[in-house]
């Protein structure tokens, strides 16, 4: 039986996930979730108090496949997710920053990078424990359109915005899949990250803390 992964969104760049070139890319942060989703799991993430969007959807990805760094890099089809620093915003936030030279991880000047570009261990150290990428062919990303999700159908499940990814089987989570795909059209980006306006950010995994560039 397929699982869900839920977890609340504290940011939202378009970077974690990565909703652009017309697929959902998980590349970076929540390595349990990494490790252990699978081919027709679904992650869903849920807006945060920082976000003012406790209960509503910002995004729901079904893996159609789990991928090591490496071929996330080397692979044409994830060119365009290769950040570009001096590019568009959609471009900055790029999420295909990794790969290893003898087994060397290398960091690509990204979000997750110091503001000068060099490699942040902190972060590299944090992304790089689980060598998988999850990427999805099949999903919904609302951004600050966050879709609200009937309460009543959030209660079923014991829904709380709390910390943490919590696990759970498909059959208890198809009545908000449903909801989520009766009201939507999928494989589009139907509104901004909430974090785009600052696209150009870095973000620090050593104190949890972001650095607007500039």
């Amino acid at each position: 039986m397929p699982k869900v992964y839920m977890y609340v969104v504290d940011r939202d760049f378009g970077f974690a996930p990565n909703p652009f070139h017309k697929l959902c890319t998980l590349a970076t942060c929540k390595p349990i979730i990494r490790r252990v989703a699978k081919e027709g799991d679904w992650i869903i993430g849920m807006g945060g108090s920082r976000l003012k969007a406790t209960g509503r959807c910002v995004f729901a990805m079904r893996v159609s496949s789990s991928i090591p760094f490496n071929e996330y890099w080397e692979n044409p089809l994830y060119r365009d997710k290769k950040p570009v620093r001096n590019g568009s915003k959609k471009m900055m936030v790029g999420d295909n920053i990794y790969h290893q030279i003898f087994g060397d991880w290398k960091q690509l000047n990204s979000h997750h990078s110091h503001p000068d570009g060099s490699p942040n261990i902190h972060n590299v150290k944090n992304d790089t424990q689980t060598d998988a990428v999850l990427v999805s062919d099949y999903f919904f990303y609302f951004g600050a359109a966050a879709m609200e999700i009937p309460v009543y159908l959030l209660r079923k499940i014991s829904y709380k915005n709390a910390r943490h990814h919590r696990v759970f089987d498909l059959s208890d989570v198809k009545p908000i899949l449903k909801y989520i795909q009766s009201n939507s059209t999928p494989n589009r980006v139907l509104g901004d990250p909430f974090d785009f306006e600052t696209a150009s950010a870095r973000y620090s995994a050593k104190d949890n803390k972001v650095i607007v560039d500039g």
